[in-house]
Order: C-alpha cells, then structure tokens, then sequence
C-alpha cells in the first residue's frame, strides 16, 4: 500500500485530504495540522521554510512516505521549491491559487483572488500572474485580497467571524473590477476557504463562479505515485490524523467536513 503524507497549517489542508481521499481510497493518507502554529499566512518566508523543513524530516521519519503533499498555499509559494532541493528522493506536489482555470472560466476576463498575505507577496505567485496576466488567452485581469484572519477564523470555527470577514473581502474585491466588467470568478487561494463556501456564495452572488485546488492536486498525486484506476469496489475511505493544536477541535472538523468518525493524536514536532 502506498502512504501519502499531507501537511498544513493547520485544518484548512482537510479540503485537500477531502478530494484525495476520494479520488484514493486505496491509498493510507497519514495528515498533520499544525494547528499549535497556525495560520502560516501571516508569517514570514524563512520561518515558514524551517518549519515545513522539520515537519517533512519528521514525516519521512516516522512513516517513510512514498509522496508528500503541501496542502497549505503558503507552505506551496514559500518553501516547496526548498523541500524538493532538500529531498531530491521524494516527490511533493504542492497546491498554487487556481489561476489558470479560474481564467479559462471566467466569462468577463475579470478574476477574484482570495490568499493569504504570504502566497500573495511570494515570487512564485507573482511568476504566475504575470504569465497569465501579459501572456495567457484568454486575457485576464486578477484582483488579488490578502484576507488577513479569515484562515485563521475557519481554524476556530467561528462562524461570526468567518461571515464578517467574507462580506469584507468579498466586498474589496468587487470594487476592484471596472464599470460594466464584473469579477465573475473567485479563486480561493487559500485551503481552508472551501470551508467558507456558503458565505462566500452569499456574499459574492450566484453568478460568481469559486474555484479551488483539492480536485487538480488529487489528480496529480495520482499520476506523481502511478496508480491504475480503481476497481468497482473501493475501499473503505479512512486516514490517520496528526495535530500539533487540540485534537478533539480536529475531530470535530474531519467528522464535520469529511463525514469521518477518527480520533486525531497529538503530535510534537
């Protein structure tokens, strides 16, 4: 049986866990939130690079991974370029604000996007940009929001907040798009947005299409370990669940998001 470790900030990466766990039932998913440090977003590159460092030397440890997925955008923009350096041996597939679909959707060439302050300020994030912005087809227009504390809210669970600040954002971004060119795609840049789905649906209007990432890193992680399709009888989905933070605050978000009965163990890294 294949392993595939997943990481994140903290419980946002669940999003990502959702699909592949969908998409691979056959395969023992072992994720870790490293809730005790969460949200990476707001943090700066160096430290976010030393911590993935550590979490990925304790990861390889500890269950000898055939892949590795970065399920936190930050992580993705800040340090997955290092990890790879790092683990020549060990392939990552990492999770980028969906850009590119969102402006092959997009009907107006307006685009919303909504990260963290970490992806947004990243090189990797501006490389992308600028390749879709000055040299994509068709051509698009991205209006990017730092959504400070959103990720954070969703890691808490707080609905209050969570809907304030997704009418706030939501709103930012309108305002942005020209007279008569409205933003008609929103890209959450960030995996613990799908979380936020329907405030961000209330807010943004039901012409405006979301678009998230856990569906295209499935598919990739798929190719990356060279797996056949699965038969008609699939297996049980399941997955060990890791978390530096409170584990009975993960429990009661896997069996909330994922509809999955597990018991989360603490773990020190």
């Amino acid at each position: 049986m294949k392993t595939v470790c997943v990481f994140d900030s903290g419980v946002g990466g669940l999003s990502v866990l959702r699909a592949l766990l969908a998409d691979m039932p056959e395969v023992r998913f072992i994720y870790l939130a490293d809730s005790a440090h969460a949200p990476y977003g707001e943090r700066g590159a160096d430290w976010v690079r030393q911590r993935s460092e550590r979490i990925v030397n304790r990861l390889r440890e500890s269950f000898a991974p055939d892949a590795i997925v970065v399920a936190c955008n930050t992580a993705t923009a800040l340090a997955i370029d290092h990890l790879r350096q790092a683990h020549h041996d060990l392939p990552f597939i990492g999770v980028e604000p969906a850009l590119k679909p969102a402006a092959l959707q997009s009907r107006t060439g307006q685009v919303g996007v909504m990260a963290t302050r970490g992806t947004l300020g990243s090189e990797r994030f501006a490389a992308l940009r600028q390749r879709l912005e000055h040299h994509g087809q068709p051509p698009v227009d991205f209006h990017c929001v730092a959504c400070d504390g959103l990720a954070d809210a969703i890691e808490r669970d707080d609905q209050a907040a969570i809907e304030t600040l997704c009418r706030h954002y939501v709103g930012d971004i309108m305002g942005m798009a020209p007279a008569g060119q409205p933003v008609d795609t929103l890209v959450l840049g960030c995996t613990h947005y799908p979380f936020a789905t329907e405030p961000l649906r209330a807010s943004a209007g039901p012409g405006v299409r979301l678009v998230e990432t856990g569906v295209p890193v499935a598919r990739r992680t798929r190719e990356v370990l060279r797996l056949t399709a699965l038969s008609p009888t699939r297996p049980a989905q399941s997955a060990t669940l890791l978390t530096t933070g409170q584990p009975a605050a993960l429990a009661h978000l896997a069996q909330r998001w994922l509809g999955l009965p597990l018991q989360p163990q603490t773990w020190a890294c």
